[in-house]
C-alpha cells in the first residue's frame, strides 16, 4: 500500500467523513493514495485492497471492514443514542486503526492523534484547571496515545506556558518570505524556488517585497497596533545577495518601530549561502537570533539529498556568526534522511550538542508528494527515525535543552514529530505564537500566509500569491487582501486603548 501508483478504494456509507479517515489510513500508508465513494456501485471491492467505514441512518451502529492482501477484517461497535458527529467520526476512525494496527503491526506512537498541534491541546487542559494525571488519562483514553508521547507533549507544554502567559494577543507578529534556494532538497516540499531560475525577477521581487513591508508598516502604524516579533525565512533568506538582503533590513527598519519587538529572527539556513557580510547585515539591522542549519554532517547523506554544502562547511558559518557576535543561534536537524544510519545521527547531534547552540530543532523526514523523494518511490519502513527521534529527546534534556515547541506534517516517517528544543531563556517566541495561535501574525512576500486572530479567538488566513511572478504581476489585486487585516488590527487596537 505504499506504492505511489495504487490507489486503494474506500467506500464511506452514510457518512462523508473522508478527511479524518484518510488522515486514519495516512498513519499506516504514508505515500498511498485512495479513491473516495459513497456510492457502492462507484467503488470496486470485488478485489485487491479496500476499506468501508459505515454509519446507520440514526447514527449509532457503525461499522468498518477492511481488506489488505488476504488479510480481512470487519469490526462493529454501537454508540449512545444522541451521539454528536464528532464522536461519530472519531469512533469510526478508532474502527479503522484498530483493524490496521492489527494487520500491519504497526502502533502509531501518536495514536489516533492526527492534528498538527498536539501540544495545543495539553496547554487547553492544564489552562482548565486539570492535573496530569487527569491530562494523562484523558489523553490516552481518548486518542490512544503512548506513554512516551504523552510525556513529551506535557513537557512542551510545560514549557511553553511561561511565555504563553506572557503573550500580549494585543500585539502583532511579523513573517517576511524569501522563497529563494540555491538548489531545491530531494525532501522539500516548500514553495521555494532556485536561484538560477528566479535571478531574473530578483530586482521586481525585492522592490514589490520592500513596498508590501511599507504598506503592512502603515497599516501597523495607523491601527495604532505594535510589532512583537520578526521572523525572515522562506526558502533560504541568504540566499540573496547581501546588498539585497541589506534592502530588505533596511525597509523593515524604516517601516516598523524596532524598540519594542521581543524577537528578530532570521533564517540564514543552509551554510552554501552564509557568508561574513551578509552575517554583518543582518546584525547591523537587529536580528538576534539566526538559524544556521546543517540537517546532518554525514557529508554522504548531503549529497543524497541534494545539498551542496559539507559538514566543516556548517562549522565554518556557524563558527563565523559566533566570531561577529551573535549570541542566539539556532540548528535544524533532520531525523531519518535517506542512507542515514542511527550512528550517522548519534555523530551529529553529540557534534552540534559539543558547539553549544542556544537552541536545535529537531525535524522528522515528511515524504511530501511534491518532493522528488516521493517521486523515487523509496521504501521508508526500515528508516531508523524513531530511534533517532527518541535518542535526541533523552540526548538532548539531559544536555539542558528543553522542548518548547512542537508540530506534527502528514507522511511523516513512523508518524512522528519535529521538536524545538532551547536552553532555558532562549525559547523562539514567534514558533511558539505560530503554533499556539493566539497572537496575529501579519505575512509578507511571495507565499507568506498571514494568521489573523480576532479577540473573540476568531481565526482568518489570508494568502499570498505562491509563486514569484504572480506575486508580481498581481501585486495591487494583493494589497486589496489588506482590508480584512486592517479590521482586524483595528479591533486589537480598541482594546489596548480601552
Amino acid at each position: 500500500m505504499n506504492d505511489i501508483n495504487s490507489k486503494m478504494p474506500i467506500l464511506l456509507i452514510g457518512n462523508s467523513f473522508k478527511y479524518e479517515v484518510e488522515a486514519t489510513l495516512k498513519l499506516f500508508f504514508h505515500t498511498a493514495r485512495f479513491t473516495f465513494a459513497e456510492d457502492p456501485s462507484a467503488a470496486d471491492t470485488s478485489s485487491g485492497d479496500f476499506a468501508v467505514l459505515s454509519m446507520s441512518e440514526d447514527g449509532r451502529e457503525l461499522s468498518a471492514e477492511v481488506r489488505l492482501g488476504d488479510k480481512y477484517d470487519c469490526r462493529s461497535c454501537t454508540l449512545p443514542e444522541g451521539a454528536e458527529k464528532k464522536m461519530q467520526e472519531h469512533e469510526l476512525c478508532r474502527l479503522l486503526f484498530h483493524i490496521l494496527s492489527d494487520m500491519t503491526g504497526i502502533l502509531p506512537p501518536w495514536g489516533l492523534m492526527t492534528g498538527i498541534r498536539p501540544v495545543k491541546k495539553v496547554v487547553e487542559l492544564i489552562q482548565q484547571g486539570m492535573n496530569k494525571e487527569d491530562i494523562y488519562d484523558r489523553l490516552s483514553g481518548y486518542y490512544e496515545l503512548s506513554p512516551a508521547k504523552l510525556d513529551i507533549a506535557y513537557a512542551t507544554a510545560a514549557n511553553q506556558l511561561p511565555i504563553l502567559e506572557r503573550i500580549d494577543s494585543r500585539a502583532v507578529s511579523l513573517y517576511i518570505s524569501i522563497p529563494f534556494c540555491p538548489t531545491r532538497c530531494s525532501y522539500c516540499s516548500f514553495v521555494s524556488h532556485s536561484m538560477a531560475s528566479a535571478i531574473k525577477l530578483m530586482p521586481e521581487y525585492i522592490a514589490a517585497l520592500c513596498r508590501e513591508l511599507e504598506i503592512t508598516g502603515e497599516l501597523v502604524k495607523r491601527t495604532g497596533t505594535r510589532i512583537d516579533t520578526i521572523y525572515i525565512g522562506g526558502g533560504t533568506p541568504t540566499s540573496i545577495s547581501a546588498d539585497d538582503l541589506r534592502t530588505v533590513m533596511e525597509c523593515v527598519q524604516r517601516s516598523f518601530d524596532l524598540d519594542s519587538i521581543r524577537e528578530y529572527s532570521v533564517e540564514a539556513g543552509r551554510p552554501d549561502t552564509i557568508t561574513e557580510e551578509k552575517l554583518r547585515v543582518i546584525k547591523e539591522f537587529g536580528a538576534q537570533r539566526i538559524s544556521v542549519n546543517p540537517q546532518t554532517l554525514n557529508d554522504d547523506v548531503l549529497k543524497v539529498i541534494g545539498r551542496k554544502h559539507s559538514g566543516e562547511d556548517f562549522i565554518r558559518a556557524y563558527e563565523c556568526a559566533r566570531r561577529i557576535g551573535f549570541t542566539n543561534i539556532n540548528t535544524d536537524l533532520i531525523a531519518g534522511l535517506p542512507t542515514e544510519s542511527f550512528e550517522s545521527f548519534r555523530h551529529t547531534l553529540d557534534r552540534i550538542i559539543e558547539l553549544d547552540p542556544e537552541s536545535i530543532t529537531v525535524h522528522t523526514l515528511t515524504i511530501k508528494r511534491s518532493a522528488a523523494l516521493f517521486a523515487d518511490g523509496g521504501d521508508y519502513t526500515g528508516n531508523p527515525a524513531a530511534e533517532m527521534v527518541d535518542y535526541s529527546i533523552n540526548k538532548l534534556m539531559e544536555s539542558g535543552y528543553l522542548p518548547y515547541y512542537m508540530y506534527r506534517q502528514k507522511n511523516t516517517v513512523d508518524n512522528l514529530e519535529n521538536i524545538g528544543y532551547a536552553k532555558p531563556g532562549f525559547e523562539s517566541f514567534y514558533n511558539i505564537f505560530i503554533m499556539d495561535e493566539t497572537q496575529t501574525i501579519l505575512g509578507a512576500g511571495c507565499a507568506a500566509s498571514t494568521k489573523l486572530v480576532y479577540p473573540d479567538g476568531r481565526l482568518s488566513r489570508i494568502h499570498n500569491y505562491k509563486y514569484p511572478y504572480e506575486y508580481i504581476s498581481r501585486f495591487n489585486q494583493l494589497m486589496e487582501k489588506k482590508e480584512e487585516a486592517e479590521e482586524c488590527l483595528k479591533r486589537i487596537s480598541s482594546i489596548q486603548q480601552k
